[in-house]
């Protein structure tokens, strides 16, 4: 250990913190060290949601600097927008009977709401944070418009927009504000209600 003038430099344990998790985000590549990031952000935001959640508590838990965080996102919006960028998973509707369309739609968002907490997360955001709301807007534009294009060409982007209304509104009112006939609802049941609703904006001229 160094000494000066008979003085003993001790290091500090919060500088060689910091400089190991530098040295083990610069062994990574930087795809990997994004998607590290990337995933403990996923984690936080879902355990904190979107206020609580710091930047510091995700470099912690991806076991980096908070400076290699910023360098790559620049801040937790644009880290929230990038970590909320999910596949909807929508799927093959071409083989489902035209009169069940509505029906598999809303059983499929519902699947898709319960399976992954950090799209809730994405959804309470968008309320009051524009990065999410725009996130929220882009998902459902570049993913279930083509997928209604494809069902009815006529007018896709209203039908689309009107579906948004019945999907989002189940997951605001049974996830988020959790309204108690809501969440009681059995999902067979919730399908049955909204289905037909979804396949009229689906089938109506």
């Amino acid at each position: 250990m160094p000494t000066v003038v008979g003085i003993t430099i001790v290091p500090s344990v919060t500088n060689v913190n910091t400089c190991w998790h530098t040295i083990v985000g610069m062994r990574r590549s930087s795809e990997q060290t994004k998607a590290v990031i990337l995933a403990a952000a996923r984690e936080q935001f879902a355990r904190s949601g979107f206020e609580r959640a710091t930047i510091r508590a995700i470099a912690a838990d991806a076991n980096i600097d908070p400076s290699m965080v910023m360098r790559y996102f620049g801040n937790k919006d644009q880290l929230f927008a990038a970590a909320a960028d999910f596949d909807l998973e929508l799927p093959d509707m071409s083989g489902v009977a035209r009169d069940q369309l509505g029906a598999t739609l809303v059983e499929h968002f519902m699947n898709r709401w319960e399976r992954d907490e950090v799209l809730i997360v994405l959804l309470r955001a968008s309320a009051t944070n524009a990065e999410a709301a725009q996130r929220m807007r882009a998902m459902f534009a570049s993913q279930l418009l083509p997928v209604i294009a494809d069902i009815n060409p006529d007018e896709p982007q209203r039908r689309a927009a009107l579906i948004a209304t019945q999907t989002l509104g189940l997951a605001l009112c049974r996830y988020v504000l959790q309204l108690p006939p809501v969440v009681a609802m059995p999902r067979d049941e919730a399908v049955a209600w909204l289905g037909p609703t979804v396949q009229r904006y689906l089938d109506a001229p």
